[in-house]
């Protein structure tokens, strides 16, 4: 997969990629990342890639041009399958979303900043907008790393052991049973006997079981 990111601060974008899953996946070129300054898609010295809001307002916008001059020389490189820009007000981030779009090819991902972008990005150059809660951030940037950070892990080769991201939270529309590890008895806290058991099949049994009393107890607004 390729992702293409455009972002007024690229330094913000580089700590995210140099450590962990997300380096792995960069180094064993399963992800080709790369980070677009969007003040080398300006025209005038100041490297201008905001201004007033029409009609007065409090807050710079982000201007179209040199969003627009940036994703068409990207298009005329190759097709990308989604246009995604990170904002408040989209679409809000579950694993569904996460799922579908570990399956693509290419992608651009937009981060706002100021007080947003010229309404025009969105009406006619972006094709998916995504939200990572209902809170306001600086700037697009860190909700960018939160969205690449949870489709990169699904994509085959990035984990180490493939199944373990087909049993996280959400994929099964349920949250995670408890996990536990050694010792077996800490302070006089014990591990579970069915998990000690090796009867695979009753453990199984356990684990639905717990992940469903986890998601009515915690979360039960989960909808298929």
């Amino acid at each position: 997969m390729r992702i293409d990111i455009i972002t007024a601060l690229p330094d913000l974008l580089k700590s995210p990629f140099e450590t962990s899953i997300l380096k792995k996946s960069i180094d064993l070129k399963l992800i080709d990342l790369h980070i677009h300054n969007l003040r080398d898609f300006t025209k005038d010295n100041y490297k201008t890639i905001d201004d007033n809001q029409f009609g007065g307002g409090a807050g710079m916008v982000m201007m179209i041009e040199p969003i627009d001059k940036c994703i068409n020389k990207l298009k005329t490189e190759r097709h990308y399958d989604e246009v995604i820009y990170m904002s408040p007000d989209g679409e809000n981030l579950n694993q569904k979303i996460s799922n579908k779009i570990s399956l693509l090819n290419n992608i651009i991902i937009l981060c706002g900043h100021y007080k947003g972008v010229d309404q025009r990005v969105r009406d006619h150059l972006i094709t998916k907008e995504i939200s990572i809660g209902d809170y306001v951030l600086t700037g697009g940037e860190l909700a960018a790393a939160v969205l690449c950070d949870s489709i990169i892990r699904l994509i085959p080769g990035v984990l180490s052991n493939e199944t373990s991201a087909l049993t996280d939270s959400f994929q099964d529309n349920l949250l995670a049973p408890p996990i536990y590890t050694r010792p077996r008895d800490y302070n006089g806290w014990k591990v579970p006997d069915v998990l000690l058991s090796g009867d695979f099949p009753k453990i199984e049994k356990w684990r639905e079981e717990k992940a469903i009393e986890a998601t009515l107890n915690k979360r039960p607004n989960i909808k298929d």
